[in-house]
């Protein structure tokens, strides 16, 4: 090969924003003393240097937050939970106090304010609020009472309960959880319903569709790694190639296997050089190749894997699309995202949109579960 392993690193950090790296590699020359050997070469030689400079343990860190909800300073959970009270008790109840608290805490801080509340009100926070509150600002507000993980399990269960599946949420959160979050959603989920959730999920679903959610709820996806496997890239795209648009039916298990154990950044370029032996893209290949639920989950999915922020803003823009809005789909988006990356999902709504999330929300909901929804909006782009 003759390219050292910094190179290839360079080149496999494509699908990030260059000026990012290279603002994070001066950061990095500058703090160690090493700017001014660096900057003569030039800016690539630098981004190289420095990312040879790494351990090969940083591709594992967690990926990066981009939240609106944030913990709050000079944070006090009696005097909120003293607040709460006095609002809950209030003839008609004070909304408004309940949604500035408890929307401008993050999920941790809410904990630690029903501990307090419990102490001084002798009940039950949760269920203080279910008595007080309805429709779906009660939703939304018990969904923040619970950790992005709970909230989750309880989701894919409230998707699964009783007659027919709402598939909408059950491929929404299956197809946009990473591995780490899938398996912390199966752990609570056991803890909670006593049930397994790929048991469940097999019990609801059937066919193709069943099998390449069961395939993900299985977490096997690789990590990603430092090095690029320019020839596996390519056998992933042919593969996927040749298992559909280039024959007649779809072997599904290829796009299945492939889709759902690849590493994100590999399978980024496994869509990109796709388009070489196809001439549809890999989107508008699954629309061609397969219907139904199968083909709304494998969308998602590859939707996820390209761009996740780009997929909740466009889910978001579909929720408030005509008179009234989805707000089922808001809220656990919202709920869902607020301390994770709701801050980029609005950057990106903004771009692609020509709106601000904000300015949309206003215009398709209204009353209290408008100014909570706004609340976890945090602020107007």
């Amino acid at each position: 090969m003759g390219r050292s392993l910094s190179e290839m690193t360079c080149q496999s950090l494509g699908h990030r924003e260059r000026d990012d790296v290279l603002h994070e590699a001066l950061r990095y020359a500058t703090h160690h003393g090493l700017r001014d050997r660096f900057l003569p070469t030039g800016h690539m030689a630098l981004v190289s240097e420095f990312l040879g400079q790494l351990t090969l343990a940083h591709s594992g860190e967690a990926e990066p937050t981009f939240p609106t909800v944030v913990p709050l300073r000079d944070f006090d959970p009696a005097k909120d939970a003293a607040r709460l009270d006095a609002a809950l008790r209030v003839k008609g109840v004070d909304e408004q106090t309940i949604i500035d608290i408890l929307t401008r805490r993050t999920y941790e801080q809410r904990r630690e304010i029903a501990f307090d509340y419990e102490r001084l009100a002798k009940k039950d926070l949760v269920v203080a609020l279910k008595g007080a509150l309805s429709g779906s600002l009660e939703a939304l507000m018990l969904g923040l009472m619970k950790s992005p993980t709970q909230y989750d399990a309880f989701e894919l269960k409230a998707s699964m309960k009783g007659l027919g599946t709402d598939e909408e949420t059950l491929i929404e959160i299956v197809c946009s959880r990473n591995n780490e979050e899938l398996a912390q959603i199966k752990k609570v989920y056991r803890e909670t319903f006593k049930k397994e959730l790929d048991k469940d999920v097999a019990g609801d679903t059937s066919g193709d569709f069943a099998k390449l959610l069961l395939a993900l709820v299985q977490t096997r996806r690789d990590e990603p790694s430092n090095v690029v496997d320019y020839q596996k890239i390519d056998d992933d795209a042919k593969s996927l190639y040749e298992a559909g648009v280039k024959r007649k039916g779809t072997d599904v298990s290829v796009w299945i296997s492939i889709l759902t154990q690849r590493s994100v950044p590999h399978l980024q370029r496994v869509f990109e050089r796709y388009n070489s032996y196809s001439p549809y893209d890999l989107k508008e290949s699954i629309r061609k190749e397969v219907k139904g639920d199968l083909e709304k989950s494998f969308l998602t999915l590859v939707e996820c894997l390209e761009n996740k922020q780009l997929y909740f803003a466009n889910r978001l823009n579909e929720a408030m699309k005509g008179k009234g809005a989805k707000e089922k789909v808001l809220t656990r988006i919202l709920v869902s995202r607020c301390q994770v990356d709701l801050m980029k999902i609005r950057s990106v709504f903004k771009k692609q949109h020509r709106r601000s999330l904000y300015q949309t929300i206003i215009e398709h909901t209204k009353g209290d579960y408008q100014a909570a929804l706004l609340s976890l909006c945090g602020g107007d782009d």
